[in-house]
């Protein structure tokens, strides 16, 4: 069925969004300082995902709504499947997710890091002034 197919490709582009979220969504605090509250528990559930080598629910709700469409379900998670063959081609181990993950909590990290020392120099700036 069409709709689901749909609704499928709905998921994965969600899932690719929520995904580069994850990695530079630290970098929108910069303009939207409240969007913070919504990517600090993203970037926790992603890091989670990550390093536990856990599956999003997301997978599993793309693969239902595939099977409802008659398309054939894949093997393994999302990023094995769609991310994997673009970026690593070779395949992605345990060893490489938990790189990744690093690599995500450190640019958050340092967009972090960056952001506190801007508000400190902020709030330095405004006690100068009193």
């Amino acid at each position: 069925m069409i709709v689901y197919e749909v609704l499928a490709n709905g998921v994965v582009i969600f899932h690719i969004v929520f995904i580069v979220f994850v990695v530079l969504g630290g970098m929108l605090v910069f303009a939207w300082p409240k969007i913070i509250w919504l990517h600090l528990p993203c970037l926790i559930w992603g890091i989670f995902i990550e390093l536990t080598g856990g599956i999003c629910p997301l997978t599993p709700f793309e693969l239902y709504l595939r099977a409802k469409a008659g398309e054939p379900a894949y093997v393994g998670d999302f990023v094995i499947h769609y991310i994997d063959p673009i970026i690593y081609p070779g395949g992605l181990t345990r060893e490489l997710q938990i790189l990744l993950s690093a690599l995500v909590i450190l640019v958050n990290a340092a967009v972090y890091g960056c952001l506190l020392l801007n508000h400190k120099k902020k709030g330095a700036m405004s006690e100068r002034r009193h």
